[in-house]
């Protein structure tokens, strides 16, 4: 599960690798310039938005934001993460934190008009995946909304089909989103389907 010295080694390298497996539409990032993209957009049609990003990694996502006007927030697990993003957003406010315990108090006391999560809260449970999402539910500004891109499906059958054709590559750690198990929890999620194994969840406040 998630390692702090893992992420750290993996920093520098991050981008091409997900690059890799992106443009070769193999798992578990095929589709994640278009998650990215879509996500962008979405957040782009209000002006000036304050933005939490959980599990931010190099900044990837966020420093375009930042570039465009948004106020940014995040909390990532690795030091070298923060490290690396804080030198293309020197005016953001990053926080290093382990996010399966939470929010770190700082970003708690803030509201937002999006919270996004890309290929991170993979790491909870899905037990978590419920409970970490009520809470930030509630750093929401009104009809504010959380965005997820991740490696995601519409229903278990999806996952297990995915599953099967990665073979040996499949994660085993890692706890994929299941839209249709989370509409018990949260009835107005709203699922989009991006490539074979990626999607955005979105939930409004």
């Amino acid at each position: 599960m998630l390692n702090k010295n893992g992420f750290d080694l993996w920093a520098d390298g991050y981008d091409k690798t997900v690059g890799i497996s992106d443009e070769e539409n193999t798992y578990p990032f095929a589709g994640y310039r278009d998650v990215l993209g879509n996500i962008f957009q979405a957040i782009m049609e209000t002006p000036n938005a304050t933005v939490l990003d959980i599990g931010f990694g190099t900044g990837t996502l966020t420093t375009k934001l930042y570039e465009h006007g948004c106020s940014i927030y995040g909390q990532d697990f690795s030091s070298r993460m923060i490290e690396l993003a804080s030198g293309k957003m020197p005016g953001s406010h990053l926080y290093q934190g382990d996010f399966t315990k939470g929010l770190v108090e700082p970003l708690r006391n803030q509201c937002y008009d999006f919270i996004v999560a890309t290929y991170s809260l993979h790491h909870l449970t899905d037990e978590q995946k419920i409970s970490f999402l009520c809470t930030l539910c509630n750093c929401l500004k009104e009809n504010g909304k959380i965005l997820i891109g991740d490696v995601a499906f519409e229903n278990r059958d999806k996952l297990n089909q995915c599953r099967q054709e990665a073979g040996a590559e499949w994660d085993d750690e890692e706890i994929y989103f299941v839209a249709d198990e989370l509409r018990s929890a949260f009835p107005g999620i709203a699922f989009r389907q991006i490539s074979y194994c990626a999607g955005i969840l979105t939930l409004t406040r």
